[in-house]
C-alpha cells in the first residue's frame, strides 16, 4: 500500500457483459495498490444494458478515472485497440469484463516489476494455469519457443510497461480467435516476458477455460487461430521448421483432448 504518482491504464473490452461488468469494475476499485488509475471500458456494440451500467458506475475516488468508449461491434481485438489508443499510463493492464482481479493483484505485480526491472511484460496464474509442482511466486522467463506450446498469458493477468505497446503496437483486428497469443508472441520476440506462478484473478466468473461460452467455446476456430499463430511465428523466422512441426502436432493433440473433455461434460 504505497502512495505513488504512477499511472496504470486498465483496458476492459465489454460485450453484453451486464451480468459481470460491475464485478470487474469493483475489483479495480478494491485494489490495494494506491496509485492513479486510467480505467478504459470499450463497449463493443453491446445489445444489453452494459453501457448504462458503466455510465452510472462511480469509483468515488479521484485517483480512479473511468472512460467509456462506445463503438460498433468489431471483436475483442478492435476493442482492446481502442483502449490502447486512449491509454495514457506508465503501465498497461488488461481485464476482461467477465474476470475479477484479486485485491492485491496490482500491488504484487508492481512490486515484482520494481524488484525485477528486466521484466517488460508480466503475466500470472489463474485456476486454469497454475503449476502445483513449483513454489508460489516463482518467476519463469517465457520466450517464443515456450509460447508456441502453451499460452502462459491470460490477458486479465497481464501487465506491461508502456514501451512494449509503443514498440509492438496493436492487436491484429483481422484475427478473431487466439488473437491474444499472436500479440504475446510478437511481444516475446522483442521483450523480456515473465510468468509468475501466483493466482491473481477470478477467471471467467467461474466458467471453465474452454467449451463454455465466449470465443473459446468455438474449439474449431480456436484451433485454426492457434495454427495461424504458429505459421506466423515460422514465416517471421521466430521459430525453426522443426519447432513449427512439433508445435502443430502438439496443438492437434490438445485440440482432440479439448473435444473429448467437452463431450464428456454433456
Amino acid at each position: 500500500m504505497r502512495d505513488t504518482s504512477i499511472l496504470i491504464s486498465v483496458i476492459i473490452p465489454m460485450y453484453n457483459s451486464a451480468g459481470t461488468i460491475i464485478k470487474a469494475l469493483d475489483s479495480v476499485k478494491a485494489q490495494t495498490f494506491k496509485c492513479y488509475y486510467d480505467v478504459i471500458v470499450v463497449n463493443d456494440g453491446s445489445m444489453d444494458n452494459s453501457q448504462e451500467l458503466v455510465e452510472n458506475y462511480k469509483f468515488d475516488d479521484d485517483r480512479l478515472n473511468l472512460t467509456l468508449i462506445n463503438q460498433k461491434n468489431g471483436g475483442v481485438s478492435k476493442a482492446r485497440n481502442a483502449g490502447l489508443k486512449n491509454a495514457k499510463g506508465d503501465l498497461i493492464a488488461f481485464l476482461d469484463s467477465d474476470d475479477q482481479w484479486f485485491p492485491d493483484k496490482l500491488e504484487k505485480q508492481t512490486k515484482l516489476l520494481e524488484l525485477n526491472p528486466q521484466i517488460d511484460l508480466l503475466g500470472c496464474a489463474f485456476d486454469g494455469l497454475y503449476f502445483s509442482n513449483i513454489p508460489d511466486g516463482s518467476l519463469l522467463k517465457i520466450d517464443v519457443n515456450k509460447l508456441i506450446f502453451k499460452n502462459y498469458f491470460q490477458p486479465s493477468t497481464v501487465i506491461m510497461r508502456r514501451k512494449v505497446f509503443e514498440e509492438i503496437g496493436y492487436f491484429d483486428e483481422n484475427q478473431k480467435y487466439a488473437e491474444d497469443i499472436n500479440y504475446f508472441i510478437c511481444v516475446a520476440s522483442k521483450f523480456n516476458c515473465y510468468f509468475c506462478n501466483l493466482i491473481v484473478i477470478n477467471y471467467g466468473d467461474g466458467k471453465a477455460g474452454f467449451g463454455d461460452s465466449g470465443l473459446s467455446a468455438n474449439l474449431k476456430e480456436m484451433h485454426r487461430g492457434v495454427n495461424k499463430n504458429l505459421k506466423f511465428a515460422y514465416e517471421n523466422q521466430l521459430i525453426t521448421l522443426k519447432q513449427y512441426i512439433l508445435a502443430r502436432m502438439w496443438e492437434s493433440i490438445k485440440y482432440v483432448r479439448r473435444i473429448v473433455i467437452v463431450r464428456m461434460k454433456k
